[in-house]
């Protein structure tokens, strides 16, 4: 195969975006299908397509549809949370390879499905998360592979990100994520910030996750944000609308290891973007935001506020080192396509493995532990915040899966 034929199922904000930003300008994949359960936005894509030159593709509104039409090699889904984990259960069982956008699981059935149809068929699969493709992730990952860390003891991380216009607006834009947080209460996006820390904990290879709890706060946010903003003008429907989510979620993992983990959700507050990445350990750590390098004996050992003010972004030093090849050699103009070149080198390494039938980098058991989070923090909060036992889904193969990092399997 000397391109990949690729269909793209769910055009919304994300399918889009990549199609237009990434996908369409790729050397590896020619789009030869496009679908979504809205024609218009079928419409839109197909437009984009052959207006830039590219030969028109197949335009479906039913995914089953598209699956059947023996038009592609692989598919990039990035459909609703309720339907994403059905559609790449049964693109697999399609032989059709899948490269599976993010979001959280509703079941403990969903995963399971998920893993039952690769362990079937063998068609690749990989999870789309694409901060385990960060710059700062991977040079952090680096650091703790080279022990200049030390010890890994704890680490934590956060999606932060005001989204209060897009849920608020989802009946006006087709956003699936109002639904969910007038009716849900978890932790519904946890990859984004567990994502490159699984990686480094080696979470399903050579350590898991044993146990979860989470704590969720009161939800105010959006019902403020509807009112001052009179958003009920427009969606009559959101008028004293009650929101189950809420506003801010603490999770904590304990591993097999010893490791704790901490992530939070913060969605639905003011606030400017950050994940939040931070790694501990016995001998220092790494601050994501602050691309801050904290080494024990590096610095007067009481004068830390100082020391931080005066060394932020110090860890640039370390990057000619520590930051993989495939950053160093990224395309400029990747940059500005998508995350800051993130969305560039994972679809980049999706086509490279598929072409090589190489291993994936992010698995099935991978995507697994890391969508399970959703619906194990939600059950944590109805039950009181108790903690809740974190399945393994590798059925004990986790103590034999040998560490793998994105850049080098």
């Amino acid at each position: 195969m000397e391109k990949i034929k690729l269909g793209i199922i769910g055009l919304g904000l994300r399918g889009h975006s990549m199609l237009c930003s990434v996908l369409s300008e790729s050397p590896s994949f020619e789009i030869t299908a496009v679908c979504d359960v809205y024609p218009d936005r079928v419409e839109r894509a197909s437009f984009f397509l052959t207006s830039k030159g590219f030969q028109k593709p197949l335009c479906f509104t039913s995914y089953e549809e598209l699956l059947a039409s023996a038009s592609v090699d692989a598919v990039y889904i990035s459909t609703s949370w309720e339907t994403h984990l059905k559609i790449a259960t049964e693109a697999l069982y399609a032989h059709i390879a899948v490269a599976l956008e993010v979001g959280g699981a509703s079941s403990f059935e969903e995963c399971l499905g998920l893993i039952e149809a690769y362990e079937k068929t063998k068609t690749p699969f990989m999870f789309m998360e694409n901060c385990c493709f960060g710059k700062t992730e991977l040079l952090a990952t680096a650091l703790v592979r080279d022990g200049l860390l030390g010890d890994i003891v704890h680490c934590s991380g956060a999606y932060s990100h005001d989204l209060r216009y897009e849920v608020s607006h989802g009946n006006i834009i087709r956003h699936y994520r109002l639904n969910h947080y007038l009716n849900e209460n978890c932790e519904n996006y946890p990859t984004h910030e567990f994502g490159p820390i699984l990686k480094i904990l080696g979470l399903t290879r050579g350590n898991r996750p044993l146990s979860l709890v989470s704590m969720a706060s009161s939800s105010k946010g959006l019902s403020e944000y509807i009112n001052t903003n009179r958003i009920y003008e427009k969606d009559p429907s959101l008028k004293d609308a009650v929101f189950s989510q809420a506003d801010i979620v603490h999770t904590i993992i304990k591993c097999e290891g010893g490791e704790s983990v901490l992530l939070k959700l913060d969605t639905t507050l003011p606030r400017s973007y950050s994940r939040e990445f931070t790694v501990r350990g016995t001998k220092g750590l790494y601050e994501g935001d602050k691309n801050l390098i904290f080494l024990d004996g590096d610095r007067e050992l009481f004068d830390t506020v100082s020391y931080y003010s005066q060394n932020i972004n110090n860890a640039k030093k370390y990057e000619d080192i520590y930051v993989p090849e495939l950053w160093k050699l990224l395309p400029e103009d990747a940059l500005t396509k998508g995350h800051g070149g993130m969305d560039y080198i994972e679809f980049a390494v999706f086509a490279d493995k598929l072409l090589s039938g190489k291993e994936m980098p992010i698995d099935v058991y991978e995507a697994a532990t890391l969508m399970a989070v959703s619906y194990l923090s939600a059950e944590s909060i109805r039950n009181g915040s108790t903690p809740v036992a974190f399945p393994d889904f590798t059925n004990g193969a986790w103590r034999s899966r040998p560490l793998k990092d994105v850049v080098d399997v």
